[in-house]
């Protein structure tokens, strides 16, 4: 599928909800938003499914997209979830068109339009839009811009490329917010979030030369900094400020006794081969998985299988 026959796709249906993943972070929920938004101005009835995970930041920017209980969808489109798995709480049943940019993506839609060689999934919902509505709102590139500087870490990440800055330049072009964008996700944040990153510093260890380093976030630390969901927002990337580390892991505990565990490596470290071995997955540099059992188990385990996918 590529972008016109996608973007027909959607014009040809109505009633249309839209899915964003657990978890959620500003490139599902602001390329969802945009997407619900342009799909309005198209004429076509579009709402979001209420992730009741949506945090305080992001919340303003996606809850008058909400769909009201009564509404009876008859095509359901999934933005940046690589897997079923994945799925919002609350959310159930099939998906029709699947929109990502996850190479690991399972395609397990009716259909679907992955693009993997796209930093975010913005930019493909950008062009998208253009296909369809041939011009993108302040509003619109406000979202887009969100989904497009989160998931490239402010264009700080390996991911960041000329395609990115050039989808960027089109955002502000097009009116996109970046002051207030800029300040609310990447500038401003909590006494409770200072508290916790001296924690995580704290708490990281550091193996095969300080070449790997683990992060350890427990929910004691949580309790102790006050911290809330809101609060999590990007720690994948403390544990690679140290000058020697070329993978970082950040293990996260949850209450249900699992782990979260998010991977970032630099160029020939395959961040997505580790975390395939747990069911994971993501994009080279980057990736996710779940894991079973304490933190400090939990890091035995990805230290052993990341000494042996990376050799």
């Amino acid at each position: 599928m590529n972008v016109e026959s996608c973007a027909k796709r959607l014009l040809t249906h109505e009633n249309i909800l839209i899915v964003t993943h657990k978890n959620p972070d500003g490139d599902t929920c602001g390329s969802a938003a945009a997407l619900c938004c342009a799909l309005r101005r198209g004429g076509r009835r579009a709402w979001l499914f209420p992730n009741p995970q949506i945090g305080r930041k992001l919340l303003p920017y996606c809850e008058k997209y909400f769909a009201p209980a009564d509404f009876k969808p008859k095509y359901i489109v999934s933005v940046d979830i690589a897997d079923a798995k994945l799925f919002c709480h609350g959310f159930e049943g099939k998906v029709d068109l699947c929109i990502d940019h996850h190479p690991s993506n399972t395609h397990f839609a009716e259909a679907s339009f992955v693009v993997g060689e796209k930093a975010s999934c913005a930019e493909i919902v950008l062009e998208l839009i253009e296909c369809m509505n041939a011009d993108i709102t302040p509003e619109e590139a406000t979202l887009l811009y969100i989904g497009l500087s989160t998931d490239t870490g402010c264009f700080q990440y390996n991911n960041t490329d000329a395609a990115a800055f050039t989808a960027a330049a089109e955002l502000v072009r097009c009116g996109a917010d970046i002051m207030t964008v800029n300040t609310v996700f990447f500038r401003k944040v909590t006494a409770a979030r200072i508290k916790l990153e001296s924690m995580i510093y704290d708490s990281i260890r550091f193996f095969r030369d300080g070449k790997i380093a683990v992060a350890l976030v427990t929910l004691k630390m949580l309790r102790e900094a006050g911290a809330g969901e809101d609060d999590l927002d990007d720690l994948a990337g403390l544990a690679g400020r140290c000058e020697s580390s070329l993978l970082n892991i950040t293990v996260r505990e949850k209450e249900d006794g699992s782990c979260r565990v998010s991977v970032r490596s630099v160029p020939g470290v395959d961040s997505s081969a580790i975390c395939a071995v747990f069911g994971g997955g993501g994009h080279a540099m980057a990736a996710g998985c779940t894991v079973f059992g304490t933190p400090e188990h939990v890091c035995e385990l990805m230290v052993g299988v990341a000494e042996e996918v990376w050799r």
